[in-house]
Formats: structure tokens, sequence, C-alpha cells
């Protein structure tokens, strides 16, 4: 007789949810198979949005913020998780600071955070909630909402019709739009007039994909399921996913809520006393949605982002692909084994080897650079982090070591070093003189690492998250000043923090100071269709 397959863990992840209001983390078990089992969780209140989201964090706020990724660390460390993914929000991306709170966390705690645009998160939180919630045909809608932003997702088990990210979560519209506690008719009419305005694309969509279902994550949402749950007497220990409860369950929780000041609700059965301050706007904003989208019932998903990290990984994890058929030219093929060896972060490298080139471009005529140095500066871009496949610290040095180490055919040994070099030099140092593998190179190469390492650390800055938020760059030259004219997807400051910090060779190789402007940006959308960036 035939036996099955044993199903095998094959690595242990830490995933966490840097939300504005709560950071959450879940350490899980992944098999074989491409299952996952949850070993443990952690929750810790953070309120990151304490002066309203898009400001400066507090010192307070990031103090709170660190420490409480320092708990989630120490947990994963004594769970055995081999990788933490770390994926922040609104709040973190949208800061001016936010920047300054990412490199904190890599310094004080080891933990390189992504800060992902709206988009993917509603899409990660679609994967959760499918996952987690037992989906038929019938189109359903999927709301998380959080302390910055409001994620909407129209789809069935099978198919995402809509997906985006709205800036109206609860800790935004309590610092922006409420004025009184408790709220008043001008408070709840101005929060319908926003809601209204932002919330038009996501009623179009629903014009087309009409449900009487919503499906809601994260915690304001498990909030209100608990305390209609404890005023219907169920108790505080029913398992919250699956709960389903009717629009007129929600209305007589909502007319009994609305009136009451923040010490009346605290003595509510299942609000959580850290979120007292936010839910009347979460209560508002469920209620227009029942009216508006003419929702009958509300389920629970215990599922969210954290999750959906989890869902990706395994998707890239145990995905086996190729990345280029094989290949003629033994330089392109030797580089290209050399990245599947290291398994590199494709999206993000052929973004910045994007960016790059349409730098390269502008400058090349006066740099004295030809297309030779192109070629070079693609690999040195297609390769400048594989170091992570050695570990996150010094993982650009470690980049220098595999590449004058992996035995690249068709390269002479000078070009080995300039794309080796230039891959070390996208982060933290420039080339100095004590630098052993620079200091001992001729002249003229050492010109040209420094000349192209200057355009990848700016390249590779324009893609500090990790997840290609500008689209287009328009470059403008004005006698002694370069400027980027960034099209993004969201809120660039995390970019325009990134390039600007590694802007010093850049300008010394060129003579020019540059700056780096927002000139457009596009919002959240409908499903992403073509994400090259235009240009190059």
């Amino acid at each position: 007789m035939n036996s099955k397959p044993q199903k095998k863990v094959i690595s242990r992840i830490s995933a966490i949810d840097l939300g504005t209001n709560s950071f959450h983390a879940v350490i899980v078990d992944i098999y074989n198979d491409g299952s996952f089992y949850t070993i443990d969780k952690l929750k810790e209140m953070v309120l990151l949005a304490e002066k309203g989201i898009g400001d400066r964090l507090s010192e307070g706020a990031m103090n709170r913020g660190i420490e409480a990724l320092q708990k989630i660390k120490t947990l994963s460390d004594h769970q055995g998780a081999e990788r933490i993914l770390a994926y922040a929000t609104s709040a973190i991306r949208e800061a001016e600071n936010g920047g300054d709170f990412i490199q904190r966390a890599i310094d004080e705690v080891g933990v390189k955070i992504n800060a992902i645009p709206g988009r993917m998160e509603a899409e990660l939180i679609g994967y959760a909630v499918r996952h987690g919630v037992r989906l038929g045909e019938q189109t359903v809608m999927m709301v998380d909402i959080g302390g910055g932003s409001v994620e909407f997702i129209l789809g069935n088990r099978e198919t995402f019709y809509y997906l985006t990210s709205k800036k109206i979560g609860v800790a935004r519209m309590t610092a922006d739009i409420v004025n009184n506690d408790p709220l008043k008719p001008e408070d709840i009419q101005a929060l319908h007039k926003h809601y209204r305005k932002q919330l038009s694309e996501v009623a179009q969509s629903f014009a087309m994909h009409r449900t009487n279902t919503i499906i809601g994550s994260s915690g304001t949402m498990q909030n209100i399921a608990l305390m209609i749950s404890g005023m219907n007497g169920l108790g505080t220990n029913l398992s919250l996913n699956e709960m389903v409860f009717t629009n007129k369950q929600f209305f007589q929780l909502y007319e009994r809520m609305i009136p009451m000041n923040p010490e009346e609700r605290l003595k509510v059965k299942g609000l959580d006393e850290k979120r007292v301050d936010i839910i009347p706007a979460g209560l508002v904003l469920v209620d227009y949605l029942i009216r508006q989208f003419g929702i009958m019932q509300i389920k629970i998903s215990d599922q969210a982002l954290r999750e959906g990290i989890v869902l990706r990984y395994i998707k890239k994890e145990l995905a086996d692909l190729k990345l280029l058929p094989e290949d003629s030219d033994p330089r392109k093929r030797s580089i290209f084994e050399l990245l599947r060896k290291c398994d590199w972060h494709e999206e993000h490298s052929t973004h910045v080897a994007h960016i790059a080139l349409k730098m390269f471009d502008s400058f090349q005529d006066e740099l004295g650079l030809d297309n030779h140095d192109r070629e070079l500066l693609t690999y040195a871009a297609y390769l400048h982090d594989i170091g992570y496949y050695i570990s996150h610290r010094k993982h650009h040095k470690h980049a220098l070591y595999l590449i004058r180490n992996a035995d690249l055919r068709g390269f002479r040994e000078e070009e080995v070093e300039i794309i080796a070099n230039v891959a070390r030099y996208h982060r933290r140092s420039t080339p100095k003189s004590r630098h052993k593998y620079y200091s001992r190179l001729p002249s003229e190469i050492k010109k040209r690492i420094r000349q192209l390492s200057g355009i990848l650390r700016v390249a590779d800055g324009l893609d500090r998250s990790h997840y290609q938020n500008v689209r287009k760059i328009d470059i403008r030259t004005n006698n002694d000043i370069i400027t980027l004219g960034l099209t993004t997807e969201e809120d660039p400051q995390l970019e325009i923090w990134g390039a600007m910090r590694k802007s010093e060779l850049f300008e010394e190789t060129t003579s020019r100071s540059l700056q780096i402007v927002s000139d457009e940006i596009l919002g959240e959308r409908s499903l992403p269709g073509n994400r090259t960036m235009d240009g190059g």
C-alpha cells in the first residue's frame, strides 16, 4: 500500500504587521505542502499617530514602537524563527521621519521593515481573509479598518475584482475631523461627507459587483464583534473567526454607543480600553457602509495582514520559478545563475536597475561613460542586495565578497571589480582609500566606480520601501541643480528620504546639487496593470 508523502516543517517565520494603532506578530511553522500552523502570537498597542497621520512621529511614539518591536524580536528568537518579515503601513510610510524609525529598527533591534503601499496591503489582507474564512462564488466586500487607512476588497473565493486602500482610518479621522466626544451631529455629518468623497470609486466598483455581506478584519471590526457578543450575552471566549452579526444587531450597538462619553465606553464589555477614543469614528464608518451599500450581515475574519504576509512568503518560497531561459551570452547567464543561487530580491532589484539606467542615460555623456559602463551598472543593480543571502548585517560587504568569488564567466577581472564595488557601495559608506579592495584599483577604475555608485545609491534610495512606489522620474537640470520629479503611487516621503541621505556621491561626481520633489501622486486604484516605470 502506498503511503502519502510525509508532511514536514520546512521553515519557521515571524510575520509582523506594524499598524498605526498596534503591532501584531504571528509566528508560524510552514509545511512542505504549503500549509502553515501558528505557534505563537503577540500584539502590542503603540498608538503611533498621536499627533496625526502624515506628521512626524513623536519621540514617544517611536520609542513605543521600538520597544514593541524588541519584544516581538525577543519572542521570535525564543521561538526559533528563522526569518522575520516586518511590514509597515500608513503611519510609518507617510511620516516625515518614518525613514528614521525604519533605520532605528535596523540599528537597535536588528529588524528590517518593509513599508508597503496601500494597494499591496489590500491584496495581502484579501489573501488572508480568503484563507481564513469560507467564501463561495458570491461576491463579498472585505473591509479592514485600521488606524491610518481602510482597505476594501471586492471578490470571492477565486477572484479579486477590486482592491484599494483609502486614508480614512479611525485614528486619522479622529485626529482630522472629530471635534467632540461624545460625537455631535456635526461630527457625524462631517465624517459622512468625507466618507462619501473618499469612497466614490468604491461605490462605482460595488455597483458592478454587488453583495449584501461585509467580511471585517483587524481591531476595530473585532472590537465591534466583541461588543455585540457581550451585548447579546454570547461571552468573550467565543472564537471571532466566522462570527456573523446582522445589520440590526449593529444598529442596536451603534445607537447605544454614540451618545456615550469615554468614561462610559470604558465600561462596555468587549471594547479594548486603548481604542476608547477612536472607536466612535469606526462605528460611524461601519454604519455608513451598511446603509450606503445595503449590507445585511457582517462576518468576522481573525486573519488579516500578518497572515497575508505569511501566505505571500509561502507563495514565493515554494514557487519553482525560472528567472530566465538558458542564454547564449555567458556573461548574462552567469549573472543570473548567481542571482538564483542567492535568492535575489527580483522586483526591487530590477526596479532599482530601471531607475539607475534612466539616470545613467541622462548623464552618460557628461560623465564620459559608455554603453559598456551601462551594462556593468545593470548587473551591479541586479546584484546589489545578494548579500542578504548571508545576513542583513553588512549585506553590502557580503555582496562584494559573493560577486568577487562567484567565478563569473565572460568578464575581465576589472569588470568584476567594478560590478562588485559598485554593488558594495550602494549603502552606508562611500568609497574610501582605506577600503582594501577599492584602494588597490587603478585611478580610472576608481573613478568609474564612484560615478556608477553615485547613481546606484540614489536609485536604491528611490525604492527604499522595496515596493516600487516610484512610477516615473522626470530629470531636469538647471545650472547647478539636478531635480528629480517623482510620480508615485503613494506618498513619496520614504523614497525622498532614502535617496537624499545617499546623494552625496552623486552630487560630487556630477558637481551639482540634487533635489527631489513629488510631481504627482497617483493614489489608490483598482487592480494594477502594467507596473513598469515610464522612461529609461
